[in-house]
């Protein structure tokens, strides 16, 4: 297994040469990385060394494996099936939104109907009644609920040292670790960690649109603690410096790994700030330090809850722009009327599906696996101290979307 971990790795790296994309993180061995210069085209040997570790891989004996080794076999060989994935699509092999989340991140995302999705809209047409647009509407109110851009780096300092706070509460972290935090413009995402091994992260925040003050405590978490930071420090920490696991060393974004890195992150903002809690932590702390009102608060967070069921709307915009059913325009106007984006909003959204395509279904279904993973094994919200140990646990193991279904 460490010798296929091994050209699993440096097979990776080269193919990050022709798509700066695709290693989202690295921090193994420096010797392992290309030393061959990239060539004007994708070298056609790079799939047909995915295909060879693939049946290299199908030949290892796993009968006295135990069930993490196990695990760890499973992770790899759907890791390398996403590898050869991505390398048919960068030679120009075209597959659907379906096709392509089902081989890249081992999903199945699900389908809703319009029927759906309006049954959602009229209940936000309770909440905000009047005339015109429900998403201009929603925009006029929730301006109200902007971080003033000279107040942010306070706002989300302070965000992120409470999600340290409370990770730190649960699990026992590198001592070393720690993040630089930088903001950044002219990016398709709202915040990004780039991780950059030994328990340090480099956490930007895109300040293109206006960010509203729920989104500290989300990218907060989701970014830092107990989100990607945390998320790939304990794999570092467990598995590729306690264990020698070093295909744990890289991360290629398109694949199985993102789901529960992404799932992970977005439901540990949950786990971090249960219910009420956070909303509580918002009013009491963070808004006043913006210099916000808070007596319009309930309201936007009721709002805020029933846009959440809304969520999967995205996809369904992702998943007929990128099969060819509607164009940018058409993509961008439905995010206007299903997620109430702005119209500027809404066509970033469209170039964050041009960029990274079915990846977008990483944030609602990883979420809902996550949660279900967690709940199955006892973790509820009446039983905070179980959740903790088994996000953890998940954190620290491999694991993929078909794995946590299977439990």
């Amino acid at each position: 297994m460490d010798a296929l971990a091994e050209d699993y790795v440096k097979l990776v790296l080269e193919i990050g040469q022709y798509d700066s994309d695709f290693v989202d993180a690295y921090y193994g061995p420096e010797e392992w990385k290309p030393i061959t210069e990239k060539k004007d085209s994708l070298p056609g040997d790079l799939l047909s060394r995915a295909d060879e570790l693939i049946n290299q891989l199908a030949q290892v004996e796993t009968e006295n494996f135990s069930e993490l080794e196990k695990d760890r076999h499973t992770m790899l060989g759907k890791q390398l099936l996403a590898v050869k994935t991505k390398l048919e699509m960068m030679s120009g092999k075209q597959y659907s939104f379906d096709e392509e989340a089902k081989l890249l991140y081992d999903a199945e995302p699900p389908h809703y109907s319009l029927a759906h999705f309006d049954s959602l809209l009229s209940q936000l047409e309770n909440e905000l009644p009047g005339e015109g647009d429900l998403s201009v509407r929603y925009n006029e109110f929730a301006n109200q609920f902007i971080i003033p851009k000279d107040k942010l780096d306070t706002v989300f300092q302070v965000a992120i040292a409470e999600a340290r706070k409370r990770t730190n509460a649960h699990y026992e972290l590198p001592d070393n670790e720690n993040f630089v935090l930088e903001y950044v413009n002219d990016k398709s995402w709202s915040g990004y960690n780039y991780y950059q091994g030994n328990s340090q992260s480099l956490i930007q925040i895109n300040t293109d649109f206006p960010i509203f003050i729920q989104r500290a405590i989300d990218l907060a978490c989701h970014e830092g603690y107990p989100g990607h930071h945390v998320f790939n420090a304990l794999l570092e920490k467990n598995l590729v410096n306690e264990k020698g696991w070093k295909e744990f060393s890289v991360y290629p974004l398109f694949s199985p790994q993102s789901l529960i890195a992404e799932g992970s992150a977005n439901y540990g903002i949950d786990v971090a700030f249960p219910g009420e809690e956070r909303v509580q932590y918002e009013k009491e702390v963070l808004f006043p330090i913006a210099g916000l009102d808070a007596a319009q608060a309930d309201k936007y967070y009721r709002i805020l809850s029933l846009m959440g069921d809304l969520n999967y709307a995205g996809n369904e915009a992702a998943r007929k722009y990128l099969n060819g059913e509607i164009d940018r325009e058409e993509a961008a106007r439905w995010l206007e009327k299903y997620l109430l984006y702005a119209p500027d909003r809404a066509l970033q959204r469209t170039r964050f599906f041009d960029q990274y395509r079915s990846y977008v279904i990483n944030y609602n279904l990883g979420k809902d696996l996550v949660a279900n993973y967690v709940k199955s094994k006892g973790g509820i919200v009446d039983n905070p101290e179980k959740r903790w140990e088994v996000f953890g646990d998940l954190l620290s193991t491999p694991n993929t979307a078909s794995s946590l279904r299977e439990e």
